[in-house]
């Protein structure tokens, strides 16, 4: 008997499609910032309030947080909480939607990018969250510091809505405005050393064979990423910070 010759075709995968990035839809990056700001709030307002205070300020992060908790209770830690996520819909969501955007235009699907154009990227797409999300920010810092001020100079904002809409009401549109240098400066810095580094960790690692594509891989990379960040844009979010802060007849340098 003859040999029976199977006409099945199997199909294997190309190269290309192997080696391409997956697309998440842009408003991810947006949502898990949203999630993450819920938890790290109170250490976000323990920020403001140190970055706000003049002089040489020996206070630490618990001290600080311990004197809120009596003046203001447990809730004085979420002041400002519906702005920060406000802020995260507006400043995170734009930042990541942009950034991977460039990436598939200037890798055009290819599985590596170098260094140097992760940065660029990350820094456009910094400058553009940064601008989109300035009047949250402004509303966040203001509501966060509110209760660190005198009486008579406390703003009050009752949520986030609010906040911009007295600043509209006082200060006209021009006033949502206000910081929004240092604030883009903040955003391009942030954004070239956290997004840029935490991708080339995550490259490195897994080059190494060792760790794979998985939670372990992406903590380690985001680690990493905020312990640059937070180190390289310390300087400009106090000058941010306090530009918010100021009233509007302040002089911004």
């Amino acid at each position: 008997m003859g040999s029976v010759k199977s006409n099945k075709i199997i199909s294997l995968p190309s190269p290309s499609s192997a080696s391409r990035r997956i697309e998440y839809p842009f408003w991810f990056g947006g949502a898990a910032s949203c999630i993450a700001c819920t938890v790290s709030h109170p250490l976000d307002l323990t920020k403001v309030r140190l970055q706000t205070t003049h002089g040489v300020n020996k206070a630490s992060t618990i001290y600080t947080m311990i004197q809120i908790i009596k003046t203001e209770g447990i809730l004085g830690l979420y002041s400002g909480l519906s702005a920060s996520i406000l802020r995260q819909i507006t400043y995170s969501t734009m930042r990541f939607g942009v950034y991977d955007k460039l990436k598939n235009l200037i890798s055009k699907n290819q599985e590596q990018l170098p260094f140097t154009k992760k940065i660029l990227c990350a820094s456009i797409a910094g400058s553009i969250g940064g601008a989109f999300g300035n009047p949250a920010d402004l509303v966040m810092v203001r509501m966060q510091n509110d209760a660190k001020l005198p009486l008579e100079n406390r703003r009050n904002y009752k949520h986030a809505l609010d906040g911009l809409y007295r600043i509209v009401k006082e200060d006209g549109f021009r006033g949502l405005t206000r910081g929004i240098g240092p604030n883009v400066n903040r955003a391009i810095l942030m954004n070239s050393s956290q997004l840029a580094t935490y991708d080339q960790t995550k490259q490195m690692l897994l080059s190494t064979k060792i760790f794979k594509d998985n939670i372990i891989t992406h903590f380690v990379s985001s680690v990493m990423a905020g312990l640059v960040a937070t180190t390289v844009c310390s300087p400009v979010d106090v000058i941010k910070t306090r530009v918010m802060n100021s009233s509007s007849q302040a002089k911004v340098i």
